[in-house]
């Protein structure tokens, strides 16, 4: 039972799981020891990939945060959101996965940043179906990894901890305490918590404990942000604090997060519910080139092209790993594609939640419930799309009006940056890194997808 007070409960009612959804921030696809050959060292994440499903074809709602968190949160792709820049945010219209799992009778929780309501009393976290939350509030507030205040429920709060320039309270470790204090609770109900890790996006900044190991691993050359008076990049003005060893810091932002893991996992186990919680770790997008950030280096992104404000797959193609041992008992590897959108209402079906029912909810997900199983049962082709917008506001991401666009059907992909650019065509079974343009050589699969970008242009 996933939780103790409903063992006499209707077995229905009992089996419903607890989910605890982990988000990193501009993690790689390849910054997992479970999905390559990276230097990072992650053992709990490869242990709970392991002993549970680490999914190989999984993406991202979007290649930057502010989208692909309005695409996880409403079960949305690209074809339905309002907007596909990086300035998105939720409206009061909008039905989110808190909501849906509210009808199924779960306690709700967001911890961590959230970044995609700007209006408090409106758009907020607690506005849209969560019952609680602690965490950063606006998109700026998730660049810094000591904070002087965070919120609580609508009321900021003094982090005296980092004030004065002192660095005393690590953000990660911040949302991860108060994770593990609200999943040790006693409840009724099942609960739906959100973690959503503001890291390893930069700043880069880490306890020491973390980024001791990685010291003298790597030739490094010193980030100096604004501290020389000159910007170190164009992220300085973001980042201004030197960083002297920044792959090494950003190793050890990655270790963390998966020590982190490790404490929510053993306090599932030492409350008796691990068995039925069904706990998911994924990424928002592809990694980050910022503050020192060197993807690189790293082959964060490998086996795929591109980063982050990337609609190449290095760019959206994210790792997710589910485990929940009540369900899945061995360890495999799933290939299917599918993506943020899909999330809510696969979290509605193992809630015995009918869409149908929710007032204004409106997804073009697809459940991928059937997957999560000793015997699972593969989801119907369809196709994926994602489109990124360049915006005012965000001086990093390019051109003002610029619309890249991408969407994949099978094996095939097909990636058009820019509405007057062409549409090229990949086949990712022979190449995922996106290098072989077969638009010429397949011209009724390529205008499928033309015809798919022109339909989504406006």
């Amino acid at each position: 039972m996933g939780v103790a007070s409903l063992d006499a409960a209707d077995p229905a009612e009992a089996a419903r799981p607890n989910i605890l959804f982990i988000m990193a921030d501009d993690l790689g696809f390849n910054q997992i020891g479970a999905y390559g050959d990276t230097p990072i060292k992650t053992p709990n994440l490869d242990r709970l990939a392991k002993h549970g499903i680490r999914f190989t074809q999984a993406y991202a709602g979007n290649t930057v945060c502010s989208p692909s968190r309005v695409s996880l949160m409403t079960g949305r792709d690209g074809r339905l959101m309002h907007d596909n820049s990086n300035k998105v945010q939720l409206r009061d219209i909008d039905v989110t996965i808190a909501h849906v799992l509210k009808h199924a009778g779960y306690d709700t929780a967001l911890f961590g940043k959230y970044s995609i309501g700007s209006q408090m009393g409106v758009t907020d976290p607690l506005a849209m179906g969560f019952d609680t939350w602690f965490g950063m509030y606006s998109i700026l507030e998730g660049h810094r990894q000591y904070p002087h205040f965070l919120w609580r429920d609508g009321t900021k709060i003094r982090i005296a901890e980092n004030e004065a320039g002192k660095k005393g309270a690590y953000a990660q470790q911040l949302f991860t305490d108060e994770t593990i204090h609200y999943i040790s609770q006693q409840r009724d109900n099942p609960f739906f918590v959100m973690l959503m890790y503001s890291s390893p996006h930069a700043e880069l900044a880490a306890p020491e404990q973390y980024i001791k190991p990685y010291r003298d691993q790597f030739t490094e050359t010193p980030y100096t942000g604004m501290t020389t008076g000159e910007p170190a990049d164009r992220y300085a003005w973001y980042y201004p604090e030197a960083v002297d060893e920044p792959r090494a810091t950003l190793a050890g932002m990655v270790t963390a997060l998966d020590a982190y893991v490790g404490r929510l996992v053993d306090a599932l186990e030492r409350k008796g519910i691990a068995d039925n919680t069904l706990i998911v770790f994924t990424s928002d997008n592809g990694p980050h080139d910022e503050g020192g950030g060197d993807p690189q280096f790293f082959k964060a992104a490998a086996p795929y092209k591109g980063m982050k404000r990337d609609l190449f797959d290095g760019g959206i193609h994210v790792p997710m790993i589910l485990h929940w041992p009540a369900k899945i008992g061995n360890g495999r590897a799933d290939h299917t594609p599918w993506t943020f959108a899909d999330v809510l209402p696969t979290f509605a079906d193992l809630a015995g939640v009918s869409l149908s029912t929710v007032p204004r909810a409106k997804t073009n997900g697809h459940s991928i419930a059937s997957l999560l199983s000793e015997t699972p049962r593969m989801i119907p082709e369809r196709t994926l799309y994602w489109e990124f917008g360049k915006q005012a506001g965000d001086p990093n991401s390019g051109i003002i009006g610029e619309v890249f666009q991408a969407a994949r059907r099978g094996k095939w992909k097909a990636v058009r940056y820019g509405l007057d650019q062409p549409t090229q065509l990949f086949d990712l079974d022979s190449d995922p890194g996106e290098e072989v343009d077969l638009s010429q050589q397949h011209p009724e699969i390529h205008n499928e997808f033309v015809s798919l970008f022109d339909e989504n242009r406006n």
